[in-house]
């Protein structure tokens, strides 16, 4: 089995190459090769020293001829312009996530009109697809049949992403699979431009006795997965046959809810009053407005038949933080 791993040198697509090889198999088929491609190599030393792994940088649409040329297994594509980027950016957005996503969809395309057999292509969609239209306002409960309405560029491109690997998948060029990861918290290392950033720098930033500003209200509820949660999710979704992933549409994955109070209560539990107080609010209208517009409750019905649970609270989840 070769892989391919899009944003292979970040905080997730690492993790999720260390759970492969930790596994050693997809799909019952031994791992032979995983090739981490991102901006920047990988600085992961337990990674690098696998033999079975490859470490590719450059820009992903303008390397993509080198990164095609030799068949793939499994595509897990990670890799994306981020939220609060695609606001700021226009032009970067719709060359980093849509642009890229075609290309590469059609490169698996034409290798399996050259193989005869269709790659699986896993894509790393989001809650933020999710948002309330004046003509279909967001309900309370979203689950898998409640219709996308993004309010953000980053949502509309996953959105339509979406489409594009039902239909690649409908024609039977790729074996397609689409989840929507929910914001992932904790993420270790520095503030990135996801509009969600914050959600892990209140909490990671207190711990290395770093003050944290949190721009939301104390009471935004929002919908989290802790690392390990988010790749055992994607791994399911990568082993599930077709019948059990059910259809082409994308699946959410399972999701805490935890309100900004509640994720800074835990925090003073773990680390103590004086570490939660380390977090000071300053609201920022743009940042509301992109958050506010996910949802916060979510039943995730397909998730659950594919065994796969939200975690329990968010204590356990800074905990897991703490043992990394």
């Amino acid at each position: 089995m070769k892989i391919l791993i899009t944003g292979g040198a970040g905080f997730l697509g690492s993790l999720l190459a260390r759970a492969l090889l930790q596994r050693g198999t997809l799909r019952g088929r031994p791992i032979d090769t995983v090739l981490l491609a991102d901006l920047f190599e990988s600085r992961d030393e337990t990674l690098r020293a696998d033999p079975r792994v490859h470490c590719h940088a450059g820009d992903l649409l303008s390397q993509l001829p080198q990164l095609m040329d030799r068949p793939h297994d499994a595509v897990f594509h990670l890799a994306s312009a981020v939220s609060g980027e695609c606001e700021a950016d226009f032009d970067l957005g719709l060359r980093s996530n849509l642009d890229s996503t075609r290309a590469l969809l059609d490169a698996c395309r034409a290798q399996s009109q050259r193989t005869g057999t269709a790659p699986l292509f896993f894509f790393s969609s989001s809650v933020a697809v999710f948002g309330s239209d004046p003509a279909l306002p967001l309900p309370a409960l979203v689950d898998d049949r409640t219709l996308p309405t993004p309010q953000s560029s980053y949502g509309i491109h996953k959105f339509i992403c979406e489409q594009l690997v039902a239909d690649y998948t409908r024609k039977g060029f790729v074996d397609g699979r689409c989840a929507r990861l929910m914001t992932v918290s904790v993420r270790p290392g520095k503030p990135n431009g996801a509009a969600s950033s914050f959600l892990s720098g209140i909490v990671r930033e207190p711990l290395a006795d770093v003050d944290a500003v949190c721009p939301v209200a104390a009471d935004t509820a929002v919908a989290l997965a802790s690392p390990d949660n988010t790749v055992a999710g994607i791994l399911a979704v990568a082993e599930a046959s077709r019948e059990a992933f059910g259809g082409r549409t994308a699946l959410n994955l399972p999701a805490l809810t935890v309100t900004v109070r509640e994720m800074l209560a835990a925090l003073a539990e773990v680390g103590g009053d004086a570490v939660a107080r380390r977090v000071r609010f300053e609201r920022d209208p743009a940042v509301e407005r992109i958050v506010g517009a996910w949802p916060s409750r979510i039943d995730s019905q397909r998730a659950r038949r594919l065994g796969l649970q939200p975690d329990t609270d968010y204590r356990s989840v800074i905990e897991q933080y703490l043992r990394r």
